[in-house]
C-alpha cells in the first residue's frame, strides 16, 4: 500500500490533485509499462483517467491485477467495437426533458449538478454523456420548478451528476434549499462515490447542512470492493448514519473485480460495519468501453446464489439491470434471459 496523508489533507486539495497521467499512476504502483501503458494512453484519450491519491493509496504495491486498480486504469480492450454496448445504454437522451434533469421514474426526478467526478470509473453508463449541454444554470431553477410541481407525482429528488459532492458545501447548500422549498418534495437523495474515494469531503459544514434540512436525506455511496472500506473511510461514513442520515451503497458486478461470492459478502459485511445499508447491486449497463466487464448470465445466477446462501438477507443486495424505458429497475435473479 502506498501511505499518502489523506486524513489531513482538506478534499479541495485532494480534487485538485488527482492522477491523471498513466505513466505516474503505473509508477506509482511500481508496474511494468511494457504491456500496460500503450493501451492506457490511447484509452484515456477518449475517457480521462481521473483517480485521487487517496484511492490510489488503496490499492496493492505491484499487483496489475488489483481490483481496485481494475476499476480505474483505461485499457485497450475499451476501444474495441462491440454492437450491443452502445453510448446511451440507459436511454437517458429520451428522459432528458430540459437542462439538468433526468425523469425517468414516476416519483423520483433527478438533477445533473455537475460533470465533474472525483474518479473516472471505467464502466460508468455516462461516460459518453453530453454534459456541457445539460448543466442547469441559476436561471433554470424556475423551470425546474415549474416541472416538478406540475408533476405533483414527484415526491424524491435525486442530485446526481458526474458527483454532486465535488460542488463546495454553499452550492450544495444551495440546492437543498431550492428543493426544500417545494412542500411536495419529502425526500432528497445524493447518488455519490467521493466519500469512498475522498472520505474528507464529509466534513462537519456538509454533516450540519444535511442534518438541519426539513427532507428526509438518503446519501447513496457507491462502493464495489471491501478494499476501499478503509477504518478512516468507514469512520466518515459513520458520521453520517450518527445523524440519523440513512446511507445505502450501490455496486457493480464486476468481471475481474468483485465476480466471486467471497468478494461480495465481504463488501456487504464491511459496510454494514459503517452502518451502509447494502442496496443495489447492478449488473453492468452496456456502455460502450466498458464490454471487458461483463460477465455471462450463468456466471451471475450463480454468483448470486451463492451469496443468497452465505449472507442474512438483510446484507444482500438487490440484483438488478436498468433497462432503457422501463418504470423501475429489473430485478434479475432467477431470470435467464438477461
Amino acid at each position: 500500500m502506498i501511505n499518502y496523508l489523506h486524513q489531513e489533507q482538506n478534499w479541495q486539495s485532494q480534487l485538485s490533485d488527482l492522477i491523471t497521467d498513466p505513466l505516474e499512476l503505473l509508477n506509482l504502483l511500481e508496474l511494468s509499462t511494457d504491456q500496460l501503458l500503450s493501451g492506457a494512453i490511447l484509452a484515456s484519450e477518449q475517457f480521462k483517467l481521473r483517480v485521487p491519491r487517496a484511492f490510489v493509496g488503496k490499492m496493492t504495491i505491484g499487483d496489475p491485477l488489483d481490483p481496485l486498480l481494475l476499476q480505474v486504469l483505461p485499457h485497450h480492450l475499451e476501444l474495441e467495437e462491440h454492437p450491443e454496448f452502445v453510448t446511451d445504454p440507459l436511454g437517458e437522451e429520451a428522459a432528458n426533458q430540459m437542462a439538468g434533469v433526468l425523469h425517468k421514474y414516476q416519483s423520483r426526478f433527478l438533477l445533473t449538478l455537475t460533470g465533474a467526478c472525483a474518479i473516472h470509473c471505467r464502466y460508468c453508463f455516462r461516460r459518453h454523456f453530453p454534459y456541457q449541454e445539460n448543466l442547469p444554470k441559476n436561471d433554470d431553477w424556475l423551470n425546474i420548478k415549474q416541472y416538478i410541481e406540475q408533476n405533483p407525482q414527484i415526491n424524491e429528488v435525486i442530485l446526481s451528476g458526474g458527483d454532486p459532492l465535488t460542488l463546495n458545501n454553499r452550492k450544495i447548500s444551495l440546492w437543498l434549499e431550492r428543493v426544500a422549498s417545494l412542500p411536495q418534495i419529502k425526500i432528497l437523495r445524493i447518488h455519490s462515490r467521493v466519500p469512498i474515494v475522498i472520505p474528507n469531503r464529509i466534513d462537519e459544514e456538509l454533516i450540519s447542512i444535511l442534518k438541519n434540512s426539513r427532507l428526509r436525506i438518503v446519501v447513496v455511496v457507491h462502493s464495489n470492493h471491501a478494499a476501499e472500506l478503509d477504518d478512516f473511510t468507514c469512520s466518515k461514513l459513520l458520521q453520517l448514519s450518527f445523524q440519523h442520515i440513512t446511507v445505502l451503497n450501490q455496486a457493480v458486478l464486476l468481471k475481474g473485480v468483485n465476480d466471486s461470492a467471497e468478494t461480495l459478502n465481504a463488501l456487504s459485511s464491511r459496510l454494514f460495519e459503517a452502518r451502509v445499508m447494502p442496496y443495489y447491486l447492478h449488473v453492468l449497463d452496456k456502455v460502450k468501453g466498458a464490454q471487458h466487464f461483463d460477465l455471462r448470465s450463468s456466471e451471475i445466477d450463480q454468483i448470486y446464489s451463492d451469496v443468497l446462501a452465505s449472507l442474512p438477507g438483510y446484507l444482500v443486495p438487490k440484483l438488478v439491470r436498468e433497462i432503457a424505458g422501463e418504470k423501475n429497475k429489473t430485478p434479475l435473479f432467477g431470470v435467464q434471459t438477461f
